[in-house]
């Protein structure tokens, strides 16, 4: 520091501009905090835990329109994957398990494919392997795994009854315990 620095820092007017100072960081910082009720418990949309899951609707595997909006009231276990993706093969037995035993418990299964990088062939091949029940919705414009900013294969989201992303699992394969725990958690039912 300069001596003229340290002299103007010393004694009565140094204090006061230190004080002057906090008070005026004091008052930005009440003056800037969100107003009560602004917080949006999740209500904004974003791929991340604890936000609103962002809405989708895309063409299905079976002709008709998959949309998020629609499973509302159910867990959504929402699994981004493409028919060359080795952990995707791994891990789509135990998705397809998951369906068939919590199906009727409110638990859904939405796959979603990223066909932007895939045909649509070998999507009803892979479909077809696995014997997958699940609705498959095409993302043929990678649109939803912009969306999802899915960065790797395959992206699961576990999404609650509210609509609300509680779990993000990237990569894989998922392991059958960590599915069937998470999904018994977003029921109720976990510990």
């Amino acid at each position: 520091m300069t001596h003229a620095l340290t002299h103007m820092l010393s004694g009565a007017r140094g204090r006061l501009l230190m004080a002057a100072v906090f008070v005026l960081s004091s008052a930005w910082i009440v003056a800037t905090r969100p107003a009560d009720g602004a917080v949006t418990g999740g209500a904004i949309p974003s791929p991340r835990a604890g936000f609103a899951a962002p809405e989708i609707e895309l063409e299905s595997l079976e002709g008709g329109r998959v949309r998020l909006a629609d499973l509302r009231g159910q867990v959504v276990v929402l699994n981004v994957w493409a028919s060359w993706c080795p952990p995707c093969r791994a891990e789509m037995p135990a998705l397809q398990a998951l369906q068939e035993q919590r199906g009727g418990d409110g638990v859904v299964v939405l796959g979603i494919n990223s066909t932007i990088q895939d045909s649509e062939q070998a999507v009803r091949d892979f479909a077809s392997e696995y014997a997958l029940t699940f609705p498959i919705g095409l993302d043929r414009d990678g649109q939803a795994t912009r969306l999802y900013q899915v960065r790797a294969l395959p992206s699961t989201f576990f999404i609650d009854r509210q609509g609300i992303i509680r779990r993000v699992v990237v990569g894989g394969p998922l392991d059958p315990s960590v599915l069937e725990t998470t999904v018994l958690e977003l029921l109720g039912e976990g510990d």
